[in-house]
């Protein structure tokens, strides 16, 4: 059975493969840099899921009445 990666090398791995195509400290930190990227996607996403689980949660089947008093 192979051995599973601990999630800090994965993370480590993929900051690698990320940071490899960059040189620069304004092509990571800048206006439109990595880490504005990043931080958008990031943001989005979570965004995504509150929405998506919010539409998903359920009605109650019970009806309310409304009656003037």
């Amino acid at each position: 059975m192979p051995r599973r990666r601990r999630p800090e090398d994965q993370v480590n791995q993929l900051l690698d493969e990320l940071l490899a195509d960059y040189s620069s400290p304004e092509q990571i930190l800048g206006k439109q840099g990595l880490l504005k990227q990043l931080t958008k996607q990031v943001v989005e996403r979570a965004l995504q899921a509150e929405l998506s689980h919010h539409l998903q949660m359920r009605v109650p089947t019970e009806k309310v009445s409304w009656e003037p008093r």
